[in-house]
């Protein structure tokens, strides 16, 4: 695999540094994870789609249910202590993160798709980009997020259920790996 560098100001770098961690040492030092939500059949929002009305959007189905709580089952497993877990607004996101990790979850806009209004691409993914450099820890952030919104940070795009693993290096941010579903 290929790995990139996150630049929180810029674009991507081709390549990692030397020795660049493992994606499970990366998360077990505070790492992040960005997670696209688990299975929801289709793809986009039915016209009329309102945030805060699961009737109006497209949702988890009983795979996604069951892949949201291995996600949480398996960071559990591999002993990755969560410091935090954000989740974008939509309920397929929402829903996967409270399954995963119930009772930590947090709403967080900069991770919003804009799958359906690409004009939104550029500032949510420099809101993204300003979470990311925020994060100090203690344990490894959690995001439950959207494809689009994890190609334009990473160009890497994920199926779902799928993670993918970012490690600091000084001010930078490098892809360790992803984490299959």
């Amino acid at each position: 695999m290929r790995r990139r560098a996150i630049l929180l100001a810029a674009a991507l770098l081709p390549a990692a540094p030397a020795g660049a961690a493992e994606p499970w040492d990366a998360l077990r030092a505070g790492g992040v994870v960005l997670f696209r939500h688990a299975h929801a059949p289709g793809g986009g929002d039915p016209p009329g789609m309102r945030l805060g009305d699961c009737a109006t959007q497209r949702n988890l189905d009983d795979t996604g249910r069951a892949q949201a709580r291995r996600i949480g089952a398996t960071l559990r497993s591999r002993q990755v202590p969560v410091g935090a877990v954000l989740a974008s607004q939509w309920c397929r996101t929402l829903e996967t993160a409270a399954l995963a990790f119930p009772g930590a979850v947090r709403e967080e806009p900069a991770f919003n798709s804009f799958f359906a209004d690409r004009a939104q691409e550029a500032p949510r993914t420099a809101a993204a980009r300003q979470v990311l450099a925020g994060w100090t820890g203690p344990g490894a952030l959690v995001v439950v997020t959207h494809q689009v919104n994890i190609l334009a940070l990473t160009g890497i795009s994920p199926s779902s259920g799928e993670g993918v693993v970012l490690r600091r290096d000084g001010e930078d941010w490098w892809v360790a790996g992803t984490l299959r579903p």
